[in-house]
């Protein structure tokens, strides 16, 4: 198997996992997808009621450079 079916195969295997991830763990997963899938963030940060999404913005944000 090549690199991208890999990569696919265990981005399908993250949520068959039985046991939910930490918050800390999926926002890891989430950053790391992102980077690999898109590449340095391109999109502007989340306002400040949206706890959620700046969460996700911060952690692929924080990824920038990286591959």
């Amino acid at each position: 198997m090549g690199l991208k079916e890999d990569f696919d195969k265990a981005a399908e295997e993250v949520k068959k996992l039985k046991a939910s991830p930490s918050n800390e763990d999926l926002l890891e997963l989430y950053a790391l997808f992102k980077q690999a899938t898109v590449g340095d963030c391109n999109t502007a940060r989340p306002g400040m009621l949206d706890l959620k999404g700046k969460a996700k913005w911060d952690s692929w944000n924080g990824k920038k450079g990286n591959w």
